[in-house]
């Protein structure tokens, strides 16, 4: 009978440890925020800064929750790296301040979430580069777009004075519109002619396009590919790295 209380006590302790895993509580409440942040990020283009004001909270009581507080003091203070180069990139323009914030309230929520499914610590910058290269998975959407277009012996470039180098450019950074939304303009009218314009939009300044049957390229929100950057970090690793290994 004793044997049996024993058995099932260190089960109980066993599913305890499991439950209490923090590094998985931490990926799984790091996915939880970019998801919800995602969608609302889609829908309204615009984001509440109380998200990451939550979720910066929840990441400053996970610390004290640690067995080993000062190292994983050290993990977050590494991964905070990320914050002045997120900053950098947002005052440039590349994405907006909702996705600085984002990478940054990551950096303290799940400093180190390879260690669980991959055996692999790695910075948070893998999120960064994970999601650089998926930010060039629109270009592949819009050859297929235009070459279906052309296809279907659409005249994509009606109206358009422009060199066949110009073109193949604005065949891969975007496709002509018939009902754009959420989407930037790439073309201008110079002496009653139309040019393709491939001057870089601020994302935080830049306006979407709402003429209909123009040139533009898709606005899709950064975060997108920050939580898809890091899902494949915590799945897989960092894409360059593994690419290069092998």
């Amino acid at each position: 009978m004793a044997n049996s209380v024993i058995l099932v006590l260190l089960e109980v302790m066993q599913l305890f440890e499991l439950h209490f895993d923090l590094n998985l509580i931490r990926i799984l409440l790091a996915f939880s925020m970019l998801f919800v942040a995602s969608t609302v990020d889609i829908k309204k283009r615009e984001i509440n800064d109380m998200l990451w004001i939550v979720f910066g909270a929840i990441a400053t009581v996970l610390v004290f929750l640690e067995p080993n507080l000062w190292s994983t003091i050290t993990h977050i203070g590494f991964s905070m790296i990320i914050a002045p180069v997120a900053l950098f990139v947002w005052r440039m323009g590349v994405f907006g301040g909702a996705d600085a914030l984002a990478l940054i309230t990551l950096a303290a929520l799940a400093p180190y979430p390879n260690a669980t499914f991959t055996g692999k610590e790695i910075t948070p910058f893998t999120t960064l580069t994970n999601a650089a290269i998926l930010s060039v998975t629109p270009i592949i959407t819009n050859i297929i777009r235009n070459l279906l277009a052309i296809s279907k012996h659409e005249d994509i470039f009606e109206g358009f004075h422009e060199s066949r180098l110009n073109k193949v450019i604005a065949m891969f950074i975007g496709y002509r519109a018939k009902n754009p939304k959420y989407s930037f303009l790439i073309e201008k009218t110079e002496n009653n002619t139309k040019r393709l314009d491939f001057s870089l939009h601020h994302a935080e300044n830049a306006t979407f396009c709402d003429t209909n049957n123009t040139w533009v390229t898709p606005g899709i929100p950064y975060l997108i590919y920050i939580t898809g950057g890091f899902l494949i970090q915590v799945f897989y690793g960092d894409i360059i790295f593994n690419f290069l290994r092998a």
